[in-house]
């Protein structure tokens, strides 16, 4: 059963916003050499990477206790600031090889090895191999959300969530998103609206829950997903 009750937002410690400090001090540094990010701007990367992450903090602790998934963690946002602030154990993918050994320096940096696992591979092969994994699917600047609906149910235990940051997510977008929900078993659940500070922008966070089973068999086949998302005419 998906639970949609409020829970505190976890508050982070000294500890942790200095571990959060030194993960984007160690991306700025690696995008010297690496294409992780156009954001090299501290006061910039603050806001666009640190609190931009954090913004899914509280919708992600709404969903059952369990391990997460961060799909599409190009330098490791949200996944690495999430697992610091709620000490959730995770998997870190990405389909581009250098990214991923890069996010790898960064957790072995930081000494969360033992919390979290990088993965360099299509979204779809996880989740063949690791089916019902987890309780909570995170993305954030990926894909169309109906296709993130489509790569999170096979992943997602029964009441896991899918949790999604957007900038201003269109109304055919999220119409798109709820007919692609029907079809792999999971259900819209909430969404919220954030203005980041300094005039950087709005951010929308939008969660379902996995409710049943998909009316199709899931994944398909890599790239059908992005390139066919259920839900888009």
């Amino acid at each position: 059963m998906c639970n949609t009750a409020h829970n505190t937002r976890p508050v982070a410690t000294r500890a942790q916003w200095k571990k959060l400090v030194r993960h984007l001090e160690l991306v700025i540094e690696r995008n010297k050499t690496l294409n992780l990010t156009r954001i090299t701007g501290w006061d910039e990367a603050v806001v666009l990477h640190i609190l931009d992450s954090l913004l899914l903090q509280e919708a992600f602790s709404k969903a059952p206790a369990g391990a997460f998934v961060d799909i599409g963690t190009g330098a490791g946002f949200p996944g690495i600031p999430l697992a610091i602030v709620t000490g959730r154990k995770g998997t870190l993918v990405d389909s581009v090889a250098k990214k991923a050994a890069a996010v790898q320096e960064f957790v072995n940096e930081l000494q969360m090895s033992d919390q979290l696992r990088v993965e360099s591979k299509r979204i779809e092969v996880l989740g063949n191999e690791e089916r019902g994994r987890y309780t909570v699917v995170t993305a954030r600047a990926v894909a169309q959300t109906a296709t993130l609906v489509e790569y999170a149910a096979p992943l997602l235990r029964k009441g896991g969530h899918l949790v999604v940051a957007k900038a201003r997510p269109s109304d055919a977008e999220l119409a798109a998103a709820n007919k692609a929900a029907e079809t792999c078993g999971l259900r819209f659940v909430e969404r919220s609206a954030y203005e980041l500070p300094k005039s950087f922008g709005h951010r929308e966070v939008l969660s379902f829950c996995k409710v049943g089973n998909p009316r199709v068999r899931l994944p398909r086949a890599v790239g059908m997903a992005q390139h066919h998302p259920f839900g888009v005419k």
